[in-house]
């Protein structure tokens, strides 16, 4: 079994995504300096030419121009060589008649080191991994899903608009977001840190500014 200190750390949520020149299907890059400005996901699948994968592909690419509106591009990763990306490419536009626009990395096993996307549990192949890097080269959500399940890229979505509107307005999202049970499409209004903001939170929920269960719960509609 392998010793668990002998594993190098992968980057955690909040510090910035680590320096890497990659091959992929569209060219050398250099990450994150190829997204600078931009929101970037990085996702990892097990191989080329298998089912699930290619399903979430296509799922990609047909979601592309909304991801491209929130400032965020795609790009893939798997152990594959370049060539065989090339040739699944062409397979799925052949096929299925979708263009694949994003780059996909042929990675060495570098890459996957870094980031932690082979997980001796599951196999030799890269899991589902999903990075999601925000404008400032900062990791803000890491997800892994094993090999036989594929990924709900609505929630993807979901998950890169949620935290723009975190960052751009100071607020927590609900579950399920903008669907929730208790606040419908409301944001969540950070706890309060200390007792005159907390005697504040309610009166400004009397005069319509916030609805609020008590000091602990209060939300708005953006």
């Amino acid at each position: 079994m392998e010793n668990i200190r002998e594993r190098k750390p992968i980057p955690l949520l909040g510090e910035e995504f680590p320096y890497m020149k990659v091959q992929t299907s569209h060219g050398i890059m250099e990450l994150p300096k190829a997204y600078s400005g931009k929101w970037f996901i990085l996702f990892s699948h097990p191989g080329d030419f298998t089912p699930v994968c290619t399903t979430e592909f296509v799922a990609f690419q047909n979601r592309y121009n909304k991801f491209k509106s929130l400032n965020c591009e795609l790009i893939g990763l798997s152990v594959d060589q370049v060539f065989s990306h090339i040739k699944w490419v062409e397979w799925i536009y052949e096929k299925l008649g979708v263009e694949i626009q994003f780059p996909i990395i042929a990675d060495t096993g570098e890459v996957a080191e870094k980031l932690g996307l082979i997980h001796p549990g599951k196999g030799t192949n890269t899991v589902r991994a999903v990075f999601i890097v925000d404008d400032k080269a900062k990791i803000r959500i890491i997800l892994y899903y094993p090999q036989e399940l594929g990924r709900n890229i609505d929630e993807i979505i979901r998950a890169v608009e949620a935290m723009q509107v975190s960052d751009k307005y100071n607020v927590a999202l609900p579950a399920n977001w903008p669907n929730n049970e208790l606040v419908k499409d409301h944001v969540i209004i950070p706890p309060a840190k200390d007792v005159v903001t907390a005697k504040s939170r309610l009166e400004k929920a009397k005069v319509g500014e916030f609805e609020c269960y008590d000091w602990w719960f209060c939300h708005k509609k953006l």
